[in-house]
C-alpha cells in the first residue's frame, strides 16, 4: 500500500507523552475524526506509542511520518502511482547539468514523477484533492506514460470506499490530476467513479480545455469532466471560493492560465504568530494552521526555486511571479506544501536558509 501521511497538533492543544497514534494498524472498530464522524480503520496497521518532550513547541507534531492532524482537519496522501516524464520537459529551461544533481534520470532522459492526491477529513465530510491519471488512457498515450492506476487500490486499503468520498477538487483538468474522476461502466459508459461526490474544478480551465491549443490538446480528455459538467454533478470555481468551511481555492497563473492551489485551513481559531515574524495577508498577531495543495506550481520539492519551472508551463514568467505570491505567505505562516508529482517527499515545509535558497524539510 502506498500511503502517506502524519499526524500532530498546533499551539493551544496540550498532547502529553505517550499519544496513541496508528502506525501500519490491523484495529478493529472504527476511528472518530474530528466533530465525532465515524471513520473507517486503516487496514494493515500497528498501533504504536509516541513519545514528545515538547510537543506543543510546533505548529505540527508528527507520528511516524503516517498522518497528520491540522487543527480540527486530518490530512492523508494517497498515490495512484508513479510515471515516467521526459527529464527536459520536466525541468524546462533548467540545464541537465543543474537539475540532474537533484533528480535521477535513465538511459532515454527521463525521470520519475509521483501521482498524489490529498485526502482531507473534515470531520464531516471527506474531501478528495486530485484524482490521478486514472484508467481510461488511449494505448497511444500508454506508451508514453504507462498507466500505473493505483489510487482507488489505495484508497481501498485505507478502508476508504469511492462511495465515501464526498467531495472532488481538481487543481485543473489535465489528464493526470482528474483521471480518475470517472471510469466506464460495464457497458462502456462514462460513470463518476465517486457517485456521491459534489466535483469543483477551475471554470476558466474547462472554458480553455473545449478549445485547447495544439500544444497541449493531448493534456485533455474531455471524459474526465464533460459528463460531470453536463450532468451537474461539478461545479465550475472562478478561483477564491471556499468550498467548506477551512478549505478554498486561489488561483496561481502559471502552468496554465486558472490552476487552483487548494488551500486547507485546519482551524478556524488564530493561533500566536512570533512578533519578529514577517506578515502577509493576515491579522497582525494571529495565523491558522495551513496546509497547500500547489499543484503544478511547484509539481516537486525540486522545483521549490523561484526560477524553477517546467517546459509544461505556457506561462513561465507568471509562474515566477505566482511563487513569489505564493511563499509571501507560506514562508512567514509557516504553511505545509504539499506536492503533486513528487515520488519521495509528498509534503514539506519550504524555508529560506542562511544563504536565502529555498530548502524543503520534511515534516518532523
Amino acid at each position: 500500500m502506498d500511503f502517506y501521511s502524519l499526524k500532530g497538533n498546533h499551539p493551544g492543544f496540550v498532547i502529553p507523552n505517550g499519544v496513541l497514534c496508528r502506525e501500519e494498524s490491523a484495529v478493529a472498530g472504527v476511528e472518530l475524526a474530528a466533530g465525532g464522524k465515524q471513520i473507517p480503520p486503516l487496514r494493515g496497521r500497528n498501533d504504536k506509542t509516541f513519545t514528545s518532550a515538547d510537543a506543543g513547541a510546533s505548529l505540527w507534531h508528527t507520528e511516524g511520518m503516517h498522518r497528520l492532524t491540522l487543527g480540527d482537519f486530518e490530512l492523508s496522501v494517497f498515490s495512484d502511482g508513479t510515471y515516467l516524464l521526459d527529464g527536459g520537459a520536466f525541468f524546462g529551461v533548467i540545464p541537465k547539468v543543474m537539475w540532474s544533481r537533484k533528480v535521477a534520470a535513465d538511459e532515454k532522459n527521463c525521470v520519475t514523477a509521483g501521482l498524489n492526491s490529498l485526502l482531507i477529513r473534515t470531520g464531516k465530510q471527506t474531501v478528495l484533492v486530485e484524482t490521478g491519471m486514472g484508467n481510461k488512457l488511449s494505448d497511444r498515450m500508454k506508451k508514453f506514460y504507462g498507466q500505473p492506476a493505483k489510487l482507488l487500490e489505495n484508497l481501498s486499503a485505507a478502508g476508504i470506499a469511492p462511495e465515501d468520498i464526498d467531495i472532488v477538487i481538481n487543481s485543473h483538468l489535465h489528464f493526470d490530476h482528474c483521471g480518475w474522476n470517472t471510469v466506464r461502466d460495464k457497458n462502456g459508459n462514462v460513470v463518476p467513479t465517486f457517485p456521491r461526490a459534489k466535483y469543483y474544478a477551475p471554470e476558466g480551465e474547462w472554458q480553455y480545455a473545449r478549445k485547447p491549443s495544439e500544444r497541449d490538446a493531448i493534456s485533455y480528455i474531455p471524459e474526465n469532466y464533460d459528463p460531470l459538467v453536463e450532468s451537474g454533478q461539478m461545479t465550475l470555481l472562478r478561483g477564491g471560493e471556499e468550498i467548506v468551511p477551512g478549505i478554498s481555492v486561489k488561483t496561481f497563473r502559471g502552468h496554465t492560465a486558472c490552476m487552483q492551489g487548494i488551500i486547507v485551513r485546519g482551524s478556524q481559531k488564530p493561533h500566536p504568530v512570533a512578533k519578529d515574524a514577517t506578515r502577509v495577508g493576515h491579522p497582525q498577531d494571529c495565523y491558522a494552521p495551513t496546509a497547500c495543495y500547489i499543484s503544478d506550481l511547484m509539481p516537486t520539492t525540486a522545483h521549490i526555486d523561484i526560477t524553477w519551472g517546467m517546459g509544461f508551463d505556457l506561462y513561465p514568467l507568471d509562474t515566477i511571479e505566482s511563487k513569489k505570491e505564493y511563499y509571501a505567505r507560506a514562508l512567514p505562516e509557516k504553511w505545509l506544501t504539499v506536492f503533486t508529482h513528487d515520488p519521495h517527499l509528498r509534503w514539506a515545509y519550504v524555508e529560506k536558509d542562511e544563504a536565502g535558497k529555498m530548502v524543503a524539510k520534511e515534516a518532523k
